[in-house]
């Protein structure tokens, strides 16, 4: 909780939270020497790793993998779980299984619930049982048939007052953070400034409390995907195809492996 507490008085100070997804120890390492202040290992990762087409299929098993890799990287910063579709779902005794797994194998210091009117119980009680709970608002991909599709959030002045009370209440029942996706940037404002806990925006505007990104966005590792509200700081999809094609060609002309790459 001592790291998570250090990210709540950001808040308070007015200096701005980084975050990033990563699914693998290696990352991990480079963004911890990067300095940045927590590490989410999202449910994304069945689709920038595994080749889902959505969140959905993504297991607790496989979840538990990546958050478990990532948590062998790191030895400072925090680490959260996302909790995949179908994993608080059902009853507050297996979220508060799967939740407490998260801890208790993998290391991660909190989890990340996709939050709606219906769950607050459900979150409660993971909080309850001990385990720190960062909550999620906005566009909830675990609910992209439910909301239509990837669709901005808070346009009406119904969507925007339904936003405001689910984070409201995510603060009540005890998250110590709140992601905002996909949210009016305007909206977004007035609900960090309403809140004593930390927004991360992710496509939510500049008046969040923090940013993250999914790490493959940032680095460029999809020319098929390029979202609305991602930057690209690097095309690492052409850097590494060029490498591969470098490397194949060295071989077809003899040139790989020299003598100094054998015995």
């Amino acid at each position: 909780m001592e790291y998570l507490k250090k990210i709540q008085e950001k808040k308070a100070r007015g200096e701005k939270i980084v975050m990033l997804t990563a699914y693998d120890a290696i990352t991990a390492r480079i963004l911890e020497e990067a300095e940045i202040d927590a590490i989410l290992v999202g449910d994304s990762y069945g689709m920038v790793k595994l080749g889902y087409e959505n969140t959905l299929p993504v297991t607790m098993e496989e979840m538990l993998i990546a958050v478990k890799a990532v948590s062998r990287g790191i030895k400072k910063i925090p680490v959260i779980a996302d909790m995949p579709f179908l994993s608080f779902h059902i009853s507050k005794e297996d979220a508060i299984k799967n939740a407490g797994l998260f801890l208790k194998e993998s290391k991660a210091s909190a989890v990340k619930v996709e939050s709606t009117e219906s769950n607050f119980d459900i979150i409660e009680a993971i909080i309850k049982a001990e385990i720190p709970v960062m909550g999620h608002i906005g566009i909830v991909p675990q609910s992209i048939y439910k909301l239509g599709g990837y669709r901005v959030q808070g346009k009406t002045e119904k969507e925007a007052k339904r936003l405001k009370y689910i984070a409201k209440k995510l603060e009540e029942i005890g998250c110590f953070a709140i992601v905002l996706e996909g949210i009016v940037s305007e909206v977004a404002k007035e609900i960090t400034e309403s809140l004593n806990i930390p927004t991360i925006g992710i496509g939510a505007g500049p008046f969040c409390d923090g940013q993250i990104l999914v790490i493959d966005d940032l680095l460029g590792l999809n020319p098929d995907f390029i979202p609305k509200h991602a930057k690209k700081y690097a095309e690492l999809y052409k850097i590494i195809k060029e490498a591969v094609i470098n490397f194949k060609n060295d071989i077809l002309n003899l040139k790989f492996p020299g003598k100094e790459n054998y015995f």
